[in-house]
């Protein structure tokens, strides 16, 4: 199993902020399909105020790149990601690469 830590902030709104949380209590069913198509095992997702923080555990032979531009052609993705960007704060335009940072592991 591979796994992958990221983060991002959130728009500085807490109507905003609750919109986010509530969308993610209720990610549709396509999309969490298409992460078990890629490999994805587990996502998880932590917020302290406007920061989030990501755990993606995945198969062994899971390429970061390769596996999320595939999970960006399946349905309903460029739909889900297009709907939760306007709570993240970067351009809405922004690829998933450019919202959520990858983490370094130290220790």
């Amino acid at each position: 199993m591979k796994r992958y830590c990221q983060t991002l902030q959130l728009v500085d709104d807490e109507q905003m902020i609750a919109k986010y949380v509530e969308a993610h209590a209720h990610v549709w069913p396509e999309v969490i399909e298409g992460q078990r198509q890629v490999g994805i095992l587990d996502m998880q997702i932590y917020r302290r105020g406007r920061n989030l923080f990501m755990i993606c555990d995945t198969v062994d032979d899971f390429d970061w790149q390769r596996d999320m531009a595939r999970l960006a052609t399946l349905p309903r993705q460029a739909e889900w990601e297009a709907y939760v960007a306007q709570f993240q704060g970067c351009s809405p335009d922004a690829p998933s690469s450019e919202k959520w940072m990858m983490m370094e592991r130290i220790f």
